[in-house]
């Protein structure tokens, strides 16, 4: 049949995302020679690719997340978070304040990769998973549901490149000694391979020529598995206000 697309077919369409995405990319590391100007234009073309990308149930956004007791993450890179279910996002002049409830992942993204930028990744996950997130009943068709347990907020890293000459090696042994709060749960090392740690802590690899595409099918799997986020207990947030 004309109008099927067979696997090696949908190989090389998986094929042509990655060497586009990658050509971004490269294209970005030697034109700009200030590391500032280079990283904002990365940061820019991961956000832009993943908006392209993912389902539209999806945003995609630099923010600082916030919890109702009033704590703030670090500034995160890219957060993945819901929108349509999500009562607010603050806007200050372009800096973004989400609701711990909204966020399903936090991504740091790195020109290149080495110890202290995936400890620091590791450290801008901690500072999100920390914080506290409610979970009210929901009220549907068939009666109310019970308060949905909150998902474990993903994290992951992006990178063009390694500054490890045996980065394969390397990645382990310091994933290896991260906490559960500080866990980097996939990334990408765009000219070298993806990555993913399973629930059992193993940790998996992409070919260098597959890695952007086996990141993002990782990515999506993970997101499918979260479902929606839980319903924001609003009355916790709103006991701020002195007469609410």
């Amino acid at each position: 049949m004309d109008n099927v697309i067979t696997n090696e077919g949908l190989k090389n369409f998986f094929n042509c995302l990655q060497e586009g995405m990658c050509s971004k990319l490269n294209i970005t590391n030697s034109i700009h020679k200030h590391p500032v100007a280079k990283g904002d234009s990365t940061e820019i073309k991961w956000s832009d690719w993943l908006k392209e990308y993912l389902p539209k149930r999806y945003s995609v956004e630099k923010a600082f997340i916030i919890d109702y007791q009033g704590n703030i993450s670090e500034q995160i890179d890219i957060v993945i978070f819901d929108k349509q279910y999500t009562p607010f996002i603050f806007n200050d002049n372009g800096a973004l304040y989400i609701p711990a409830e909204s966020v399903y992942a936090v991504l740091e993204v790195k020109q290149n990769l080495n110890k202290q930028k995936l400890e620091y990744a590791a450290k801008k996950a901690a500072s999100v998973r920390k914080l506290c997130r409610t979970s009210a009943p929901v009220v549907h068709i068939e009666g109310i549901s019970a308060p949905k347990e909150p998902h474990k907020i993903l994290s992951g890293i992006l990178a063009l490149y390694s500054d490890w000459v045996n980065d394969s090696v390397k990645i382990d042994e310091h994933l290896s000694v991260l906490s559960d709060e500080q866990m980097i749960n996939l990334g990408c090392i765009a000219q070298e391979y993806a990555f993913c740690v399973d629930e059992d802590g193993r940790i998996k690899k992409s070919s260098k020529e597959e890695s952007i595409m086996y990141f993002f099918l990782k990515l999506l799997i993970e997101l499918q598995k979260m479902g929606t986020v839980p319903a924001m207990d609003i009355n916790k947030y709103a006991a701020c206000l002195s007469n609410f």
